[in-house]
């Protein structure tokens, strides 16, 4: 490796969303600048990245035009086209990380399992579907209910449909609409995750991370997870397992079930920074975004050590329709000394959107449903709504 200098290097980001936001606060101070492409004209990350290109996330001339400026390229949303990317960098020679195969994998959940399970990695029975009888089939050798999920473009529980008899098969594909998969129903005893990275020749993987789902939409995330040191540690190995089956630099997020008798099974797997893993910017020596450009750039990753027990939640909007972005009654947030607010610089609430989230550290005895209880209670104290109170 070269001797590195700051300034630094310029990261090109293929998507412009609150990740891309907060890669870029945190590639600042390191001397990175961030560049990003998105559809969206002043997207989230345009307030704080060095320039916003507007284009498609698979408009291969704007990829190559990003490319131009910027020295290695990478992405925060799987909507990014591994094609394009992989055209681009062979016409330019800007590395792309992670890997454009590593995206190909990941758009397809039935390819992502099928490589998963055959390198090892323990992961729920699963089976491709073609039809309603192939439903049945699975209920027949599964049992009831089992889990549908489209094979590409879902995400937040997007295109997962639970089934629950042999009669639901026909309607349940119906709402998939498309290429599905089926997976046995997980028992799960809790769902965890692990934010992992692959650097220039060495890897790190994050503190485990206890993730509260409602809707099919990630809530809260508390850290260290409320399992027992065995089960937690063969999380970890599960998540360093994986990164040996991903091609190129980068923070992977990957998703896990805990069963009742401890046993680790995957879920899904990010190849970026991931929304469970937003605890890190307080409560880690390194946050999973600085972690990334260091990865992606091929400098030394940074420590994971804990700070301090933590927990976040989501500010999802509380509306029932489209309505200009104001969150009310920031100074409850304020107040509250371990408390940090991360607005995620969106224009428009809409319903259940994510709008920002806050974290809240804790003291080293302080128990885990303490810090998560003051989270809760922050996170219900703010509001997207009308209020008759001025928000300042």
């Amino acid at each position: 490796m070269t001797t590195l200098e700051s300034p630094g290097p310029t990261i090109g980001v293929v998507g412009g969303g609150q990740l891309g936001r907060m890669l870029a606060e945190a590639a600042s101070p390191l001397g990175v600048e961030v560049i990003v492409l998105d559809p969206t004209p002043d997207c989230p990350a345009a307030g704080v990245a060095r320039d916003q290109l507007v284009g498609a996330f698979d408009d291969e001339e704007r990829i190559h035009d990003l490319a131009e400026r910027a020295d290695v390229l990478t992405f925060e949303i799987e909507l990014a086209d591994q094609d394009a990317l992989e055209r681009v960098r062979e016409a330019t020679g800007v590395p792309v990380h992670p890997d454009p195969a590593t995206l190909r994998t990941i758009h397809d959940k039935l390819v992502q399992k099928r490589e998963l399970a055959d390198a090892g990695i323990p992961v729920p029975p699963f089976r491709a579907v073609e039809d309603a009888a192939d439903i049945r089939e699975a209920i027949d050798d599964y049992g009831a209910p089992v889990m549908l999920k489209a094979r590409t473009g879902g995400y937040d529980g997007r295109g997962n449909v639970p089934v629950e008899s042999r009669d639901d098969a026909e309607a349940a594909l119906e709402a998939v609409a498309g290429p599905a998969m089926v997976e046995s129903f997980v028992d799960f005893e809790r769902e965890i995750s692990v934010i992992a990275a692959k650097g220039y020749g060495e890897t790190a993987t994050f503190p485990v991370g206890e993730n509260v789902h409602e809707a099919e939409i990630l809530r809260e995330t508390i850290v260290p997870a409320r399992s027992s040191e065995p089960v937690l540690e063969r999380a970890r190995e599960v998540g360093e397992d994986v990164l040996e089956v991903m091609d190129g630099r980068g923070v992977y997020g990957i998703e896990l079930f805990e069963t009742p008798a401890g046993e680790i099974l995957l879920n899904e797997i990010a190849p970026r920074p991931h929304n469970s893993g937003h605890w890190t910017i307080e409560g880690a020596h390194t946050s999973q975004f600085e972690q990334h450009a260091r990865a992606v750039l091929g400098w030394p990753l940074g420590s994971t050590v804990l700070r301090a027990p933590t927990a976040s939640t989501n500010l999802l909007a509380d509306v029932d329709t489209t309505t200009p972005a104001r969150l009310a009654n920031v100074e409850r947030l304020l107040e509250e000394p371990t408390a940090s607010l991360h607005w995620y610089g969106k224009r428009e609430a809409r319903p259940l959107r994510k709008m920002g989230h806050v974290t809240v550290t804790g003291g080293e005895t302080e128990q885990p449903e303490a810090i998560l209880e003051r989270a809760r209670r922050l996170r219900e104290a703010v509001t997207f709504r009308e209020t008759d109170q001025e928000s300042n």
